[in-house]
C-alpha cells in the first residue's frame, strides 16, 4: 500500500488537493452561519425563534427564505453533490499510478474549477459561467473513474 502513503508525491498531491476542497466545503457552513447573523435571518427551524444570547429578539420574519443566505446554502449543496465523487475519483486514481504532472494537473486543476465556480456562484454570474466552470472539474473526475476502471479491468 505505498501508493497511499504521503511519501507517494501522487498520494500526497491528492491528499492535498482532497484536504482544500474539504476545507472549501466546510467553510460553506461557516459562511451560511455569518450570512445569517448578519442578515438576522434565513434561520430553518422553529426553534430558532427562541430568545437566546445569540438571538435575543427573535422575529417571525427570521424564517423567511432569505436569498443571501439561500445562495449559500445553494452554494454548499453544490459542493456537496460534487466534492465526494472527487474524494472517491481521486483517490482510486492514485492507485493507477498515474504520472506526477498529470496527477498534479488533474487534482489541481479540479480545486481551481471549485474555486473559481464558487466566485462565480457566488458573485451571481449567469448559469452559462458556472457550468463553463464546473464543466472541466466533471470532466476531471469522469477522466480519473474511466482510468481507474480501464486500469481495474485491464
Amino acid at each position: 500500500m505505498d501508493d497511499l502513503s504521503l511519501s507517494n508525491p501522487v498520494f500526497a498531491t491528492y491528499a492535498t488537493a482532497a484536504a482544500l476542497t474539504i476545507l472549501k466545503g466546510v467553510a460553506m457552513s461557516w459562511l451560511t452561519v455569518i450570512r445569517m447573523t448578519i442578515e438576522n435571518g434565513g434561520f430553518r427551524n422553529p426553534e430558532d425563534l427562541k430568545r437566546t444570547m445569540a438571538n435575543p429578539r427573535p422575529h417571525d420574519g427570521q424564517l423567511a427564505p432569505n436569498e443571501r443566505v439561500e445562495r449559500i446554502r445553494r452554494i454548499q449543496l453544490n459542493d456537496l453533490e460534487n466534492l465526494p465523487y472527487f474524494l472517491v475519483a481521486g483517490l482510486l486514481y492514485v492507485t493507477t499510478e498515474p504520472s506526477l504532472l498529470l496527477a498534479q494537473f488533474l487534482f489541481y486543476g479540479y480545486v481551481v474549477t471549485r474555486l473559481l465556480h464558487f466566485i462565480a456562484y457566488y458573485t451571481a454570474q449567469i448559469h452559462d459561467i458556472r457550468a463553463a466552470l464546473w464543466t472541466p472539474g466533471s470532466f476531471i473526475i469522469i477522466f480519473m473513474a474511466g482510468s481507474t476502471l480501464v486500469s481495474a479491468v485491464w
